[in-house]
């Protein structure tokens, strides 16, 4: 069982060996993921044919991204692995995040949306190598130069507001693009074949920054 809500996508998927069997996701352009995210792993499990007690192990998507989505998804994960004694797996979103698109050259960079003109990003080759671990960037005109020699395709939530900003002929970008479970299933895979488990007591989700709280709307 895979679940992903780092953003406003709340995703949960199901896969044997890797291989998808279900996919719930929505995403109705706020965090509704306290509403929705157990009756999205409910109907999962109802289209799948299986029930909790037939799931070997929980892949979450770690962070960074939304204080809140992290928290919600992390915390279903961790009650769901103790209640069923089964072992917490976790990918970071923006791994999960660079599996949705591919490329034939130059570099790809994922990106969640922060605060103000500030993404979470990571850099990463045409074969899913990191080539620059994931960091919290304030982004202006010459934060990616250095990977601009080459073609690069930003995408995420956090490219739409670097669109008019990274002005290069090397930049590209693709909107509409969130992490989903769906991609977490190779991923989860390959960690629960080499037994990379959480501590299900101790794990937390990786925000990246501290937590700044907004001002509460009159």
């Amino acid at each position: 069982l895979h679940i992903e809500t780092s953003t406003k996508n709340c995703s949960v998927s199901i896969a044997n060996c890797g291989n998808l069997i279900s996919l719930k996701e929505i995403n109705t352009g706020d965090y509704s993921h306290a509403e929705m995210l157990h009756p999205l792993i409910k109907e999962a499990l109802l289209e799948s044919k299986l029930t909790m007690s037939q799931i070997n192990a929980i892949a979450v998507g770690k962070g960074p991204g939304s204080y809140t989505g992290l928290r919600i998804g992390v915390s279903a994960a961790k009650g769901l692995c103790f209640a069923n004694d089964i072992p917490l797996i976790s990918i970071n979103s923006l791994e999960i995040l660079a599996h949705t698109t591919s490329i034939d050259k130059g570099y790809i960079i994922p990106m969640i949306d922060a605060r103000r003109m500030e993404v979470f990003s990571a850099v990463y080759d045409v074969e899913n190598n990191e080539i620059r671990k994931i960091q919290a960037d304030v982004v202006d005109e010459q934060t990616y130069t250095q990977f601009l020699n080459n073609e690069v395709l930003f995408f995420g939530d956090g490219a739409i507001k670097c669109k008019e900003i990274i002005n290069h002929k090397n930049a590209k970008f693709l909107e509409g693009v969130y992490p989903s479970a769906k991609d977490l299933g190779k991923l989860a895979h390959a960690k629960f074949m080499n037994k990379d488990f959480e501590d299900v007591a101790y794990f937390e989700p990786y925000y990246l920054k501290d937590f700044v709280a907004g001002k509460k709307k009159a």
